[in-house]
C-alpha cells in the first residue's frame, strides 16, 4: 500500500487519515514511518508558506515531491528523510522553481491579499500556515488545506485579484474535521 501526505495538512485531516489506514490494516511501522517523514520535513527550517512539500511511503521506500524555492530545501529534505530508521531509499521528484523577481513580487503580494483578509487572517497564526502559495512563471497555485469550502473560495478570489497573475490553480482541500 502506497500512502500519500501533503505536509499542510489539519490534524484533524491527519487523524481521519489515520483511521483510515488503520481499516485498511496497513503496517502500523509504515504509518509510524509516514509519521516521522512527516514531523522531519516540517522541522527544515528554511520551509515556509511559499514551499509545497508532499511524499508518498512505499514500503520503506520515501518519494519526495512538491515545489520549492530554495534549492538547499530540496537537498535538505532529502538529507533529512535519508537519516531516518527505516527508509531504505529516497525518490527526490521535489521541483526547484525558478528565480524570478516578478515571481517574488507575485508571491509577497498573493501573501498580503489572502492573510490580510481578515476572514483568512487566522491562517497565518500557525508556524508554517496551511494555505501555501505556488508561484511559477506568472501562475499562481494554492496549495494545502481549508476549514470550510468558503474559505477555499476566498483565498482564491483574493489570489485571482493580485495584479501581473497570470492564472490561480485552486488545489487547496477542504478539513473534513470541522
Amino acid at each position: 500500500m502506497i500512502l500519500s501526505l501533503p505536509l499542510a495538512a489539519s490534524p484533524s485531516n491527519l487523524a481521519a487519515a489515520s483511521d483510515k489506514r488503520q481499516k485498511n490494516q496497513e503496517p502500523k511501522n509504515q504509518q509510524e514511518l509516514a509519521r516521522e517523514v512527516r514531523h522531519q520535513l516540517l522541522l527544515l527550517p528554511y520551509y515556509s508558506v511559499f514551499d509545497n512539500l508532499a511524499f508518498r511511503v512505499d514500503g520503506d521506500r520515501v518519494i519526495l515531491e512538491g515545489q520549492v524555492t530554495r534549492p538547499t530545501l530540496k537537498s535538505d529534505s532529502e538529507n533529512v528523510v535519508k537519516k531516518i530508521p527505516g527508509v531504505s531509499t529516497v525518490t527526490n521528484n521535489i521541483e526547484v522553481l525558478p528565480l524570478s523577481p516578478m515571481d517574488d513580487q507575485i508571491r509577497r503580494a498573493t501573501y498580503r491579499a489572502i492573510y490580510g483578509e481578515p476572514g483568512l487572517s487566522r491562517y497565518a497564526e500557525s508556524a508554517v500556515p496551511s494555505i501555501h502559495i505556488i508561484v511559477k512563471n506568472g501562475n499562481v497555485t494554492l496549495e494545502g488545506v481549508a476549514d470550510n469550502e468558503a474559505d477555499k473560495n476566498l483565498a482564491n478570489l483574493r489570489a485571482s485579484a493580485v495584479p501581473n497573475v497570470f492564472s490561480v490553480k485552486n488545489n487547496l482541500t477542504v478539513s473534513s474535521g470541522k
